[in-house]
């Protein structure tokens, strides 16, 4: 594929507010440059391969990732921390402990029944699972093949557009996660959200007293 491709591709995929695929890259370029250009997944890859490594040789702070099966720009991991503590995970849908705990859940031990969760998790899953299923991080499946057939559930595309992973094997395994918690600059990112967090839950009652107090007025 002519270089020149690579110019339009890396376009393509900035304009995107979501993951791009490579049949979706492939329609826009067939869509103004005609249905006889010759472009293969194979070749797509090496242009981004292509502008990675241009990035990394001009020091640029992002990069082309692959995540739920197309590409996206990312900042690069070592400057997370510094865009982190400007946003504050504000961007993001935050999902609460419990939430977190039982995606958690859902994501290694897929399928899963919400028998089985409780089973694991200790306390009733209703309104958690509905939570999840109305963020569309996790969807029913199926049902299993035991007694009451109850349903299965597993996560979503969205689940890893939420985690910027690109394949659930992505998933870090159990140890790797151990370094993680232990690294300090996740602990210093846990504490800035907890802070966070904790200003927000009270600012929320000081508006809540506050309007109390004018009704009584």
């Amino acid at each position: 594929m002519d270089n020149i491709y690579n110019s339009v591709i890396e376009a393509l995929i900035f304009s995107s507010d979501e993951p791009i695929s490579s049949s979706e890259l492939t329609k826009a370029i067939k869509g103004i440059d005609g249905e006889d250009v010759q472009i293969s997944e194979e070749e797509i890859e090496n242009c981004v391969n292509e502008l990675n490594a241009s990035y990394i040789e001009k020091g640029i702070a992002f990069q082309i990732v692959k995540i739920a099966g197309g590409y996206l720009f990312a900042t690069k991991p070592e400057y997370a921390k510094y865009v982190g503590f400007l946003s504050s995970e504000k961007s993001k849908r935050r999902l609460s402990q419990a939430a977190l705990e039982t995606l958690a859940i859902i994501a290694y031990k897929q399928p899963i029944t919400k028998p089985e969760l409780e089973t694991i998790r200790g306390v009733n899953s209703d309104y958690i699972l509905q939570t999840l299923l109305e963020k569309n991080l996790i969807a029913i499946s199926g049902r299993a093949e035991t007694i009451g057939r109850p349903l299965l559930y597993n996560t979503t595309t969205e689940f890893l557009k939420y985690f910027g992973l690109n394949q659930i094997n992505d998933l870090p395994k159990p140890r790797e996660i151990e370094e993680i918690m232990k690294d300090e600059d996740f602990l210093e990112q846990k504490q800035k959200i907890m802070m966070n967090m904790i200003e927000e839950n009270v600012e929320k009652e000081t508006e809540t007293e506050s309007n109390g107090n004018d009704e009584i007025e």
